[in-house]
């Protein structure tokens, strides 16, 4: 019985083990082959060698994240579009119905987020 979970575990293993090993390496070879003397410049924030413009935990706009949403949206439209595709011939006109209704609805909200402004960047 004890066998059958042996997959298991050694997924569990070798999971922990990619995970942990960089870690464990990357720190542990960063004391032996390298000398850590860290100064005031070494430890500054900087952001692309030059010193920060604003604070780290500005507030962006709300209209960053519906763009992100759409394109969320928009691409599992596409992962959605694949397989039906590829596959569109064994499902025959349910298949292909049931398809048109669903991008007609996602026409429909892509529409209404126009209509509303939701595109737009000013």
């Amino acid at each position: 019985m004890l066998q059958d979970y042996f997959p298991i575990l050694l997924f569990l293993f070798v999971g922990l083990l990619v995970g942990v090993a960089p870690l464990v390496l990357g720190f542990g070879i960063g004391k032996v082959l390298g000398t850590v003397r860290p100064d005031s410049a070494k430890l500054s924030p900087y952001e692309c060698g030059f010193e920060a413009f604003e604070d780290a935990r500005m507030q962006f706009d709300v209209r960053y994240y519906l763009v992100a949403i759409l394109f969320i949206l928009f691409d599992l439209e596409v992962a959605f579009l694949v397989p039906w595709a590829v596959v569109l011939k064994e499902l025959g006109m349910f298949g292909f119905v049931s398809m048109m209704i669903f991008l007609a609805i996602l026409v429909v909200g892509f529409v209404y987020e126009w209509m509303k402004g939701a595109l737009e960047w000013e």
